[in-house]
């Protein structure tokens, strides 16, 4: 007896949950044909300010129902690398293409410099910058011609390399993320720009730590020559240990010969100061 009353209670409880399944079954369906199916779309995992860097700790995929999936919606964190939020973007919102865009002129240069940077632009002109062939993007070493005698003494007149492999942010007016990159897909307006509208330039900018910022604003205030820049390679990565160049580094076999004539010639207008 207890076993058919067990027998029919498992009967009716398994009924039961296939009239459960059943029912959610019907109102998943009816829900997917009222809104669509469930659909991935990046929203925003915090609170984003306008002109804030997006990065993936600020986004979370989430799950919607297709009705309910906002026009230019992205589907993909990586596809959000490296943009700036237009407007500000709130917690649960979804991310869309015109609330974000890609660093630029419109959104200023202070959101192309790398943390604990520093972007500092210096007067060039078209002998010290490479004949203006210098792009945004680009990297140099800067040079400085330093004169400790203040033109006193020719052997103390110096020329140093004092910076290497440094980022270039702009030319003028001109900013990395304006001028198109290579490798890249760009609009065809871009596509067909002409590169030397980016030659017209007397400032350039550079991306350099504190401290280098503090010998860049040394040298330009205290040094008595233009800085000239030299062009590299950026694949080139490799710092060079470079002496100070001298005259007598210029003149090869005559530097000896040079510096007999310095010493003589200071001894005697030593003399003649006496």
């Amino acid at each position: 007896m207890n076993t058919r009353a067990l027998t029919l209670a498992l009967v009716i409880a398994a009924f039961a949950m296939m009239m459960v399944y059943t029912y959610i079954d019907d109102q998943k369906s009816a829900l997917i044909n009222q809104y669509g199916v469930p659909v991935t779309v990046v929203t925003a995992k915090e609170d984003i300010q306008e002109l804030e860097l997006i990065d993936d700790s600020k986004l979370v995929i989430t799950t919607v129902p297709k009705n309910f999936l906002q026009p230019g919606s992205f589907r993909s964190i990586k596809d959000l690398e490296n943009t700036i939020a237009t407007v500000p973007i709130l917690k649960g919102e979804q991310i869309t293409g015109p609330r974000v865009t890609y660093p630029g002129s419109k959104t200023g240069l202070s959101r192309q410099i790398a943390v604990g940077k520093r972007a500092v632009a210096i007067n060039i002109t078209e002998k010290d910058s490479v004949g203006r062939l210098i792009k945004p993007g680009d990297r140099v070493d800067v040079l400085a011609a330093i004169d400790i005698s203040q033109g006193a003494r020719k052997d103390l007149q110096k020329t140093r390399t004092i910076l290497q492999d440094v980022l270039v942010l702009s030319t003028g007016m001109s900013m990395t993320n304006s001028i198109p990159i290579y490798g890249v897909e760009t609009p065809r307006v871009i596509k067909t720009m002409n590169l030397n509208t980016y030659t017209s330039y007397n400032t350039i900018t550079l991306e350099l730590e504190p401290y280098e910022v503090q010998k860049l604003a040394f040298i330009q205030i205290y040094g008595n020559a233009p800085l000239s820049l030299a062009l590299r390679n950026n694949s080139d990565k490799t710092l060079s240990n470079l002496k100070a160049t001298q005259i007598y580094d210029v003149l090869g076999d005559e530097a000896q010969e040079a510096k007999l004539y310095f010493l003589e010639k200071y001894k005697n207008e030593g003399r003649g100061g006496q």
